[in-house]
């Protein structure tokens, strides 16, 4: 039996926006120049996620290991950050696009962290997409946090260590309110998930594209959830077993 069958689209898209550096590069710009048009090519792909019915979309936009790039660059891409916020409201309105953020918020500089708020909260009644910034993200940093949060709890008797399962951690980590990827996208052709999403990507089925970001298209986003729904998702269980527990249901 074939899920993908009975599901083509992934609800949830991950993508791992790499290459725009490469991009830059390759028509000697500076890097800064690269981040620009990778920022113009978010629209382009939520245009395409609402088309092709994806209902949420995460994207990693700055990681934690980011801060370590050269002080130049990382000022620009708060910058960047604060005018991509400004400009792209109306967009989102116009097209229902909610906006979320997972991370250490607190750290952002105040002026992209209090933009980035503002727009959360002018975009909050669309529904159509929900469009989740990863900023400032780690996954390990995230899990981290997940289990200080689950220790207070336990500390204070609200939960005893007994009682903790997957879905406590699952309910204490930042995407608590979204279903985990169906399909994770990386562009630039990297063969590796950069702790991002380290727990929720345990059964993501993963589609790698030697597409620089700024260059990926609405064409390239459905050729890979076209590869998605070719798959068989088995969630670590064979053949057998899920046709088994299919007709048991």
């Amino acid at each position: 039996m074939s899920i993908a069958s009975s599901s083509k689209v992934p609800r949830h898209t991950a993508i791992i926006m790499d290459g725009n550096g490469r991009w830059a590069k390759e028509r000697g710009w500076p890097r800064l120049k690269g981040h620009e048009q990778g920022a113009l090519n978010v629209e382009t792909i939520c245009e395409a996620c609402i088309h092709e019915g994806v209902e949420y979309l995460t994207l990693y936009a700055f990681s934690t290991e980011n801060w370590k790039r050269p002080a130049l660059e990382v000022a620009g891409l708060m910058l960047l950050l604060e005018r991509f916020l400004s400009e792209k409201v109306a967009m989102m309105n116009k097209n229902g696009v909610r906006l979320a953020a997972i991370g250490r918020m607190a750290d952002l500089p105040e002026a992209a962290r209090k933009r980035l708020e503002r727009a959360i909260e002018e975009t909050s009644r669309n529904t159509r997409l929900t469009l989740t910034l990863a900023l400032n993200y780690g996954g390990r940093d995230e899990i981290v946090d997940a289990v200080r949060s689950i220790a207070a709890e336990v500390g204070e008797g609200k939960l005893k260590p007994d009682q903790i399962t997957a879905e406590t951690i699952s309910s204490h980590l930042y995407t608590r309110t979204m279903p985990d990827p169906d399909l994770l996208i990386r562009t630039s052709g990297e063969m590796r998930i950069s702790n991002f999403l380290l727990w929720q990507l345990s059964y993501t089925e993963i589609h790698v594209t030697s597409k620089l970001w700024p260059d990926f298209g609405a064409d390239d986003l459905h050729a890979a959830i076209v590869d998605y729904g070719s798959r068989e998702r088995r969630y670590g269980a064979s053949v057998e077993n899920l046709t088994n527990s299919a007709n048991a249901s």
